[in-house]
């Protein structure tokens, strides 16, 4: 089997955080979040990094990241752009933005061929995370198997404002069925948690629900249907709007309706962080200084 590779989405600018938190650094030597991503990737043996980025951020990423990867594992960038649209649709003329996280896989459809797993930037996953994807994709050789790595929707949350979460729903044959979407979750001072959006009933949660946090593993055969997909979302309501966007989580929920594919869920070990709101970078620096001083990850992760 030829090594997978990893593609690291990170054209997203962290409105809600207030700058480019792809490159803020958390590490002890000036470390970002990708960065023990990409450590993590390489110990579990994939093979190479592609990351999704605007073209605004190359020169920074080149500097700051790749050039920093570049004698540990091969590396490149493709671009997520707004007018990267089928054939026979155009953008609306009050469209700022580019389409989603399916919008940012598909950008690399002309430069994958082996099977990926799709990570965002700024979210830490862990070794376990990794591991478990190469194993997936070592043991699973169907065109149409696919994978997610879930956690536990409490350890996923922010101390410092609510979270939109995607709870994964399980078949009977234990594969995923589906994605229910819960867009303002809080924790409460009384340590329960809640589902309070806007406009509509609060539904209390457990913790324990597995949740997807865009740590995906996926076979080429996957491009086709974020084609199909894209196309049918020009076709809808989406082609018109300016700010609708086209989801990992509907691309994969119309593929297991219509019977195209299977999304295994993997069970991991790893503990997950990230950067939501300015105010958890404290707390993912924290978290990585304890990892470093128990031994999981070295002081310094790559030359510079």
């Amino acid at each position: 089997m030829k090594a997978p590779t990893l593609l690291i989405l990170a054209a997203g600018m962290g409105s809600r955080y207030g700058g480019l938190k792809q490159l803020d650094p958390v590490g002890p030597a000036g470390e970002i979040v990708l960065d023990y991503s990409i450590h993590d990737a390489i110990q579990a043996g994939f093979g190479r990094v592609v990351f999704v980025i605007r073209r605004e951020m190359e020169t920074a990423f080149r500097e700051q990241v790749m050039a920093k990867w570049a004698g540990r594992i091969p590396c490149s960038c493709v671009f997520q752009e707004l007018d990267d649209v089928p054939a026979g649709f155009a953008v609306p003329a009050d469209r700022g933005k580019p389409w989603g996280t399916a919008h940012a896989i598909r950008a690399a459809r002309k430069d994958i061929r082996e099977p990926f797993a799709a990570i965002n930037a700024d979210d830490f996953y862990g070794a376990a995370s990794f591991l478990a994807l190469t194993d997936y994709f070592a043991v699973e050789q169907r065109d149409t198997a696919h994978c997610m790595v879930a956690f536990r929707l409490g350890q996923t949350l922010s101390a410092h404002g609510s979270v939109s979460r995607g709870v994964c729903l399980l078949g009977d044959d234990g594969f995923l069925s589906g994605i229910q979407e819960h867009t303002r979750i809080t924790r409460h001072a009384d340590g329960s948690l809640w589902n309070e959006p806007e406009g509509g009933a609060p539904t209390r949660l457990s913790g324990l629900e597995p949740v997807s946090m865009n740590c995906w593993g996926f076979r080429p055969s996957f491009f086709e249907e974020l084609e199909r997909s894209f196309a049918d979302f020009m076709r809808g309501e989406g082609g018109a709007s300016a700010k609708a966007e086209f989801t990992i989580p509907e691309v994969v929920d119309g593929m297991i309706r219509a019977e195209l594919g299977t999304v295994a869920i993997l069970e991991t070990s790893s503990r997950w962080f990230g950067v939501t709101y300015r105010e958890d970078r404290d707390m993912v620096q924290a978290a990585i200084r304890e990892l470093v001083e128990g031994g999981d990850y070295p002081p310094v992760l790559a030359p510079a």
